[in-house]
This record gives structure tokens, sequence and C-alpha cells, in this order.
């Protein structure tokens, strides 16, 4: 009801809106009345006679209605409220929202006869000619009249109740396809989901050696992936659950501030765990007042600036991976980083030698520190210093980031990154001095590998910090043993590997010994001693049955004294390399060839064992969560290489579909330069400038699609394919 009212400002001879919002509150008259509670029944019959006025096209929409509405909305969902948890409506004095509600109709229908101009009524709508049709009428109109109409009203009457007709069968066929289920028992079987697939992946890495148990344990994880996919999906809910409250909290706060503000909302159907939108719903909120009050500009200062006296705050939510994006963007004024510094300066939350050190990206971050404020006076709406700080503190508080852009005299855009789902996510194992620990994939950004000579001759060091340089730019390292604190072994590989993470846009890499294979890991609580030490986020048992703390990026980062990236003087700089044409791909060597993918194409890098691989029509073919990835093998080996090795599969994405492509080994990234043909300009296509080499480009159209499932019934090959499906899974 609240989300038709704001809606019928904007659109006030909407008469499906209108006739929605009387259904509603004639519904809540009559219930209430049959049930004896007369103070609702009182509030509804006086905001049901001005509904109808509405609705017969007496009266039109305005603020001053629309107000009153709302106001009526909040009495009649305190008092529902108290019934519910008290069981009585509790004591209180209706009579002003009452005279409010009568002087609204009194109010507008005076207006209306002294202009002698009647309010165009709603379309479609037929003229009553009835000789008593004053307001007075209107508003005390007896039970017995309406139930006794003449036969030109009754039309009308019919006409008006075929869409709710339609409605009600249509909650009627909704009701017999849906199911009420407590939330505690999804709670359990998430749980137990969770024990399922710590079970899977013990069975999974026992009978990899035995063969005759493997078409077994590959039924049983296609079984335990869609058995986890149902269970997260029945607890999925969309974001307009909380979406759909700010329009009211919008048309509020400016109406409050003198502002024109106009909510844009897109993505409404992405899709969230239920405790996640829960725990998003407060940050949500703050970064929306946020944008109202000390984003968009009152009308004249708009104006001013060439924009239009309305500014716009866009909600929009969209699926990245195995993340939510949430964006709160809006068309004000934008941050300025000089006037940041100076409150922080003012507020003494940071040193004036810290403040000349800062970066512009790292001035931004400010606004979350507790008690940051640019309000000039504390208000009922800001100046006390919590809003940003919840948002950040709570986002993270559930594995989420908080990223902000801004450009002055543009507008501000807030971005929340929300996991999908808290329970279960992919992780990469990693070993340190002879412990393994869970890193999460979602901070993971990519792995470079150093052999025992490029640990002494790679590593710099400055002032007695470690640094890596990755393609030409200083990385700052973070070892995991030191950071921990562990002893070293004397049988230690003098090799290390580097994960590159990027937390809260904090990016570093993290050394560890050794690398194991991903695995989808279960999500347990930490006790309070190892919460205390602030590295972990949880604890989860691997596939072999050992346990393993899963790192925490962030805090990492946070007591390794890691800053913000400068990504705006990175992004810079790539685009000074970037103007010749060049642009990004991945390197890798097939045989004895060095082919390239284009980055933008590349979605990961799978280390995958031979027996994985299977064949379809003569065609080398891999499986991933109960989808077919064609192969295209580059390195001659696929067919002839031992079952126990491993080989490296770079997945891709060729249009809509993904691909795979089979290498002998990844080498790097870099940016590569076209070429043209001697004596033309007419540019190579399959062919660039890479590492100062020229390599061939891998081309993933020519890469065969898998044959297309064919939907005729009658086809006697689809009755032959199913059979030796039926017969496989026997």
């Amino acid at each position: 009801m609240e989300r038709c009212l704001t809606e019928l400002e904007a659109r006030p001879e909407n008469r499906e809106l209108l006739a929605e919002i009387f259904r509603s509150v004639h519904t809540i008259k009559g219930t209430t009345g049959f049930l004896g509670f007369s103070r609702l029944e009182s509030l509804a019959h006086a905001g049901e006679n001005l509904l109808g006025l509405l609705r017969d096209g007496k009266l039109l929409a305005n603020v001053d209605i629309i107000s009153g509405l709302l106001a009526l909305l909040d009495i009649l969902r305190e008092i529902l409220g108290s019934i519910e948890s008290k069981g009585q409506e509790g004591n209180g004095d209706d009579a002003a929202m009452i005279q409010r509600l009568h002087a609204l109709q009194h109010d507008s229908s005076s207006s209306s006869a002294d202009n002698s101009q009647p309010v165009p009524p709603i379309k479609k709508k037929r003229t009553r000619k009835s000789k008593t049709s004053t307001p007075a009428a209107i508003v005390s109109v007896p039970d017995a009249e309406i139930v006794k109409p003449q036969e030109k009203n009754k039309a009308i009457e019919v006409y008006q109740a075929e869409p709710q007709t339609a409605q009600m069968r249509a909650g009627v066929n909704m009701a017999e396809s849906t199911l009420r289920v407590d939330v505690d028992l999804l709670n359990r079987m998430m749980n137990l989901v969770g024990e399922l697939v710590l079970t899977r992946n013990q069975i999974l890495q026992m009978v990899s050696t035995d063969a005759n148990l493997t078409v077994l344990s590959r039924r049983l994880d296609m079984v335990t992936a869609d058995l986890r996919e149902a269970v997260m999906k029945a607890r999925m809910q969309p974001v307009s659950h909380v979406f759909s409250k700010f329009p009211r909290m919008m048309r509020d706060l400016a109406q409050q501030l003198n502002k024109r503000v106009r909510l844009v909302m897109e993505g409404q159907e992405t899709e969230l765990d239920k405790s996640l939108l829960e725990a998003i719903k407060d940050p949500l909120t703050h970064s929306v007042r946020n944008a109202i009050d000390h984003g968009i500009e009152v009308p004249y200062l708009r104006e001013a600036a060439g924009k239009g006296p309305e500014g716009i705050l866009r909600l929009r939510a969209y699926q990245e991976g195995s993340h939510v994006v949430i964006e709160v963007s809006d068309d004000g004024g934008g941050m300025k980083v000089e006037r940041i510094r100076d409150k922080a300066l003012e507020r003494k939350l940071i040193t004036r030698e810290r403040a000349a050190q800062l970066s512009d990206r790292e001035l931004m971050q400010l606004i979350f520190l507790p008690g940051f404020s640019t309000a000039e006076a504390v208000t009922n709406v800001s100046g006390r210093g919590v809003g940003m700080d919840v948002v950040r503190t709570n986002v993270e508080k559930i594995g989420g980031k908080v990223e902000i852009d801004s450009r002055p005299g543009k507008g501000t855009t807030l971005r929340l990154r929300i996991p999908l789902t808290l329970a279960i996510v992919p992780a990469l194992i990693v070993h340190s001095r002879g412990q393994s620990y869970a890193l999460p994939q979602g901070a993971l950004s990519e792995l470079v590998h150093l052999s025992s000579e490029q640990v002494q001759t790679q590593i710099e060091w400055m002032e007695g910090v470690p640094l890596y340089r990755l393609r030409g730019k200083l990385l700052p390292l973070v070892f995991l043993g030191s950071l921990l604190k562990q002893q070293d072994q004397a049988d230690k590989s003098p090799e290390a590997y580097i994960a590159v993470l990027n937390a809260e846009g904090r990016r570093y890499g993290l050394v560890v010994d050794s690398l194991a294979d991903p695995e989808e890991i279960v999500v347990k609580p930490l006790s309070s001693v190892l919460k205390r030490i602030g590295l972990f986020s949880g604890a989860t048992v691997l596939g072999n049955g050992e346990m393993a703390l899963i790192l925490d990026p962030g805090a990492i980062a946070t007591q390794s004294n890691i800053g913000m990236a400068l990504e705006d003087d990175e992004s810079e700089v790539l685009d000074a390399d970037l103007k010749d044409g060049s642009a990004e791909y991945l390197l890798t060597q097939s045989a004895s060839e060095h082919v390239a993918v284009p980055l933008d194409n590349v979605l990961r890098i799978e280390r995958i064992p031979r027996t994985q691989m299977e064949w379809l029509n003569g065609m080398p073919v891999l499986r991933f969560d109960g989808t077919l990835l064609p192969l295209k093998d580059r390195t001659g080996m696929v067919a002839a290489g031992s079952p126990e090795e491993e080989m490296t599969v770079v997945v891709c994405r060729d249009g809509e579909r993904h691909v795979g492509v089979a290498v002998s080994q990844v080498l790097d990234v870099g940016a590569g330069k076209p070429l043209t043909e001697a004596g033309t300009d007419t540019a190579t296509l399959d062919a660039i400038l890479l590492k100062d080499r020229v390599t061939s480009i891998i081309d993933l159209r020519h890469i065969p699609a898998l044959p297309s499932a064919r939907p005729a019934h009658d086809d006697p090959r689809e009755t032959l394919q199913s059979d030796a499906a039926v017969e496989v899974l026997a």
C-alpha cells in the first residue's frame, strides 16, 4: 500500500493504483469491524471515504492528500503491530487524524466548487447522475444504501470488480503452488547440505585412486551440487523486499530538506540470501539518506550548475560472479576531497602529517571513520558521524566490501559487494610451513609462481618492506609464515607462490609455500580465542579431513599496514600504454609455441586431472556443475598424456558460451600491440607483439560448438539418447 501511495503521487489518475489502495483499506475496515476493533474500523472508514472521492474522480491526488494517507498508513501499521504482539489495539486519540482526513475531503471539494471546474474523472470511469451528490452525503453513506444501488450504479460496480476477481483468481493459483516454510528449517537444511559437501569432498579425494568408484563419485558430486543450489535458492529473496521501503523514505526526506528527488530502481528481481538481505537494510538506509542529504543539491543550486531542478537517486542491483552488487548513485555535487580533509582535521580524526601523505582515493575513505561528518550542524537527518561507519562495519561483517567513486560536480556512486551466501564459499587452499589455510577466491586476483632463484633475485626490499615488481608496478608483499610467527621447517621448499589479493581497494601479495586444489568450503564460526587474533574469518574441514582456518584478506592488510592502491594513477598509466591500440592478453605456452588469449575473455584458470576429461562425438569435453565445456587442445597431449597427470585449462567466454583451452602452462599477463603486414596498413587478426615476441592469438570462435538439443518428441534419435542416459544412470 505504501508503494502504491508513493506511485500515486506521480500518477494521480492511475485507475489500478487507486483500486488497489481502496481494496486494501476496505478489507481492513471490514475485517476489523467484524472482529470488534473499533479504533481500526473508524480510521479505515475515514480513509475509505477520502479514497472513494479519489476513485470516483471527484478529487485528484496531491501532496497534501498523499501525506495524509501515508500518515493514516503509519497509524494503521502501529495498531496492527500492537494487535499482533499484545492482542489489543492500544489506547490512542485518533480524532486529529480523522479530522485531518475529513478536512482533506471538504477543502478539496470546496476548492473544486469555487473554481467551477470539476476534477477530470479517471479514464473509463462512467459519470453517475445523482441528485444528492454532495460532500456530506459521501462522508456518511449508510450501509443500507450501498446494499441497494440503482441498476446503472450496479453496472458500474460490476465493471470495477472485474480486476479484483482476476487478482483473487491469480492469488488462488499462486497459493496452490507455494508453501510457507519456517526459516529455522531452512537454516537446518543449509547446515545439513554443508555437512554433505564436506563428506563429498572427502569421498572425492579417497576414490581418486580407485577407477571403479570414479563414476559413482562423479554422480555424487553432481547430485550434491544440485542439492546445494536448490537449498540456496530456497533461501533467496529478491532485493525488492528491501528496496520497497525507500520510495516513502525518499519522499519524506526530500520534502524535509526542500529538495526535488526522483528515485529510479533497477534490478529489483536480483536475489540474495535472506539472512544477508536483513543485514544490508541498515547500510542501504544510511546510504540513501546520505545521498539525499549530502549528495543532491537544492533546486536553485542545481539550476545554477546547469542541471535540472530534480535530482536523480538510482538504486541498482545486479549479480557479478559469486557476489551481488548494489549501487547507490546520485547526480549531485560529488565529494570534494579538500573538504573531507579539512573536516577530518577539524574533528581530529587524523594528523596533519598523515593528511599530507594521503592520496585523493585514501582521503575519500575517511568518510567511513567513526565520528566523521561534513554536516555543519547536528540535525535529525545527519551530523552525528555514524552513518557511513555503520555502512562499512555492517557490510564487512557479512564478508562484503564497500567501494566509492565520486566526481566533483557529477555525482557519487556507493557500491556494496555482498556474497551470495556465507555458508558455502569457493576457496583456494594454501600451505604455509606445514599448515593449511583457506583463502576466499572472492579477493583473489591472480597467482604468481617464483622459483628458488626468483625468490632471491626478484623480491626487492625497501626499508625492511618486501616488494615484488609485477608488470612494472611495485606490489607490497606479506609473508604468511612471518605474519603468523610460524617456525621454519628444515625441509621447507625454496620456491614460493604469491597470491595477489584485492582487499577493499588495498592490493598486495600474500606469499605462501605451496598451493592445493580449490575447494568449496563450509564456513564454521570461530572460537573466542581465535577471534582475538584478528586474522581469520572462520574455520572449515577440508576434503582430507584436516582442519583449516579461513584467512581474512582485509584483516591481514590492516595488520600489515597496507595502504589503498592508487588505482586512479594506475588507470592513467594503463590508458597511456593503450593509446596505441594495444590490449591486455594472457600469455600461455602450448607445446613449443607461445599463444595469447584476450584477458577480457578469460574467466578462470583450472588445474584438472586428465581423468576428468571425457569425449563426445570425438571432441574432448569437461563437466562443470552439470554443464559441458568444449575443450580445445593446444598441447597435443590431451589424448596422449597419462591419466594421472594434471592439465592446465583456461576457461574463456566466447559470446554467451564458455569454452576451455588446454595449454602447457600460463606464463604472464601483458599488453599486446597490433602488427601490420609489410607494405600495407592492414592489421593482422591472429598475431600481436607481446613481451617483444610475435605471438599468435587463439580464436575462440573456431572451437566447435556442442550438438544442440532437439525438442522434437517424435525424433527417434532422442529416444535412443534417453534410453542411453537411463542405462548409464542405472
